[in-house]
């Protein structure tokens, strides 16, 4: 458990609504900075109309619609190290990394969802996947999906670490295998105000020319070879979704806010201490960010 978690912020948030798109990326563990970024935007009324979630992504979105400040940390910061959540029981029971029976039944019981406010029509949900084996990128929206909240598990469920989740009679695994941050999305729905909430920093790029990952992921779905080509093309997408991310940024058509320091956090971190500091590096940026992120959102 971090040793800060008695501080950690906590509330209702208001149900004033802002106009625009949020949309927010994954990275598992490395989550636990826009944990702290859309904290901020709760406890400021700045509740967006609509949101769009990656893996990590769509579960702090899932609590963000929800209201909930603090709701995702308290989750992370004090069952990081439960086995039922993260470990061999949550394994042999979900056959993924995460222990989403855990995460949905057992923790509800401890900080229930409040799933009034979560299935509230006045606002949009979205939750990145990824179809397996095709490789295809599948958006769940809240209001038309059969069970919203399978989906986010599919969405949040990590490649070579988890079997696909079936949803709606199909199969599918985390959605940054194909959409890391699903900014095309949003511009295509039109929204004039979008905020991109970044696990990395905005200089990160993945080194090309020691890209194991392609190798490794050709190798590990070889009998699925359009979600294998997905994967292995990946790291390569992400280097030129950053630079059109810097430049839509650049150039005010979106805003985007990401972490001021390189995280050095894991994926699967299991580092307390340094889980504790990234959701505070998120919290912190957010709060550095608030008058230029008010200005653009007038």
């Amino acid at each position: 458990m971090f040793r800060g978690i008695e501080f950690l912020p906590h509330g209702q948030a208001s149900d004033k609504l802002t106009e625009g798109c949020i949309v927010l990326e994954g990275g598992a563990f490395r989550g636990l900075y826009g944990e702290g970024v859309l904290d901020v935007l709760m406890e400021e009324g700045i509740n967006f109309q609509t949101v769009i979630g990656t893996s990590a992504g769509a579960l702090n979105g899932m609590n963000y619609v929800s209201g909930q400040i603090g709701r995702s940390a308290r989750l992370n910061l004090t069952y990081r190290h439960d086995s039922r959540y993260v470990g061999m029981k949550a394994f042999r029971k979900n056959q993924g990394l995460i222990g989403f029976d855990f995460a949905y039944n057992e923790y509800e019981k401890i900080d229930p969802l409040n799933r009034e406010r979560f299935f509230d029509p006045r606002r949009k949900y979205v939750a990145v996947t990824t179809g397996y084996p095709s490789g295809e990128t599948r958006y769940f929206d809240r209001d038309e999906c059969d069970d919203i909240l399978q989906a986010i598990r599919a969405s949040a469920s990590m490649p070579f670490l988890s079997r696909p989740v079936e949803v709606e009679g199909e199969h599918f695994l985390d959605g940054g295998c194909s959409c890391k941050i699903a900014i095309d999305w949003a511009l295509e729905h039109g929204y004039d105000k979008i905020v991109v909430v970044r696990t990395r920093d905005t200089a990160y790029r993945y080194d090309l020319s020691k890209d194991n990952y392609a190798k490794m992921s050709r190798r590990f779905y070889y009998k699925t070879p359009a979600f294998a080509e997905i994967l292995a093309e990946g790291n390569e997408k992400y280097n030129e979704l950053a630079d059109r991310l810097d430049a839509l940024h650049s150039a005010g058509r979106i805003f985007m806010i990401a972490p001021s320091v390189r995280p050095t956090v894991s994926r699967v971190e299991s580092n307390m201490e340094k889980l504790g500091e990234l959701y505070y590096l998120g919290y912190n940026d957010a709060r550095e960010q608030l008058r230029a992120l008010r200005e653009y959102l007038k």
